[in-house]
């Protein structure tokens, strides 16, 4: 038989064609990812995304004072929410909360990750402590500065008249403004370890070589902190930043504790604000409708947040 009589079979390479056996393994690979990040997506599904369909949900309804459904109510419960008085004074007083405390504790968060990123005798004994307020349970720490303030037998009342500070005791919890500037500084003060190990972790990745260039050209640990520390903390003061805004925007504990939101809804946020609508107004729509509201406003001063700071080019 002659040469040009033989025919070569086409083989795979080529025909460009992949056999059967071998593209099913190809196409069992690219789908087995799903499988390790299936019980992930799962519990993010079944404890996130649920939730918050549910509140969607639950604020598009009529709900009875005993929870059952009645039926659909479509914008009603948002329009008596927006109809009601303490909405906007709520809203405002929010946002002075939210932006008071994170502005103040990543300040001073700031200063103390560069104390506690320097050498000093006693170090890691001071960081132990550091995590004392974060440990400890939000509301007992809110229910022991309760005590610290109170009129009749608060120790901050003792030690002021003591100082000479004031003459007399004060109701400090009474007066909403007051009341309002000590619950802030208790959100500083438990939002403090959690920034402050989060910058500190930060500047721990920062070479040394970053430092000795910058002595080698002269700068000052003033400039080189904001020259050239400060900018490659960015990422950790975003995650900071970030995590500080949704934990202190639904923050209830606190405020719960201290006043219950009083005296009347003074010192209330969205969070004491919407308890108050399911528990004493007994209205759970307006409240499901309070709930969507306060989720819109976390993420919208999120998304604000990262824009300000041009998040993409971080990193």
């Amino acid at each position: 038989m002659s040469s040009s009589a033989t025919r070569v079979r086409p083989s795979a390479t080529t025909t460009g064609r992949v056999p059967a056996g071998r593209a099913r393994p190809r196409r069992t690979a690219r789908l087995e990812p799903l499988l390790w990040l299936g019980p992930a997506l799962l519990l993010i599904g079944g404890i996130v995304l649920w939730p918050v369909v549910e509140m969607v949900l639950t604020s598009l309804r009529e709900i009875s004072r005993t929870g059952v459904p009645r039926g659909w109510a479509g914008a009603d419960n948002f329009s008596a929410l927006l109809d009601h008085p303490e909405l906007v004074p709520v809203i405002g007083r929010t946002i002075v909360w939210v932006a008071g405390i994170v502005a103040v504790t990543v300040a001073l968060s700031l200063g103390l990750a560069q104390l506690l990123h320097a050498r000093f005798p006693g170090r890691r004994l001071v960081r132990w402590a550091l995590i004392v307020p974060w440990a400890a349970s939000l509301v007992m720490t809110a229910i022991v500065w309760r005590w610290m303030l109170s009129y009749f037998y608060g120790i901050t009342n003792r030690v002021l008249t003591d100082l000479g500070v004031i003459d007399s005791p004060r109701d400090w919890l009474g007066d909403p403004t007051i009341a309002l500037l000590w619950m802030m500084w208790v959100g500083v003060f438990v939002s403090l370890p959690f920034t402050t190990y989060v910058l500190l972790a930060g500047l721990q990745t920062v070479p040394d070589e970053v430092h000795e260039a910058a002595r080698v050209d002269g700068a000052s640990r003033w400039r080189t902190y904001w020259s050239v520390v400060f900018p490659l903390l960015k990422p950790a003061l975003l995650v900071a930043t970030v995590i500080n805004v949704i934990n202190v925007f639904n923050s209830f504990p606190i405020i719960w504790a201290m006043t219950r939101g009083g005296p009347g809804n003074a010192t209330d946020t969205t969070t004491t604000f919407m308890y108050k609508l399911a528990f004493v107004d007994q209205s759970v729509g307006q409240s499901a409708a309070m709930a969507v509201v306060n989720f819109l406003m976390v993420v919208v001063m999120v998304l604000l947040y990262l824009r300000a700071v041009r998040w993409k080019e971080i990193g």
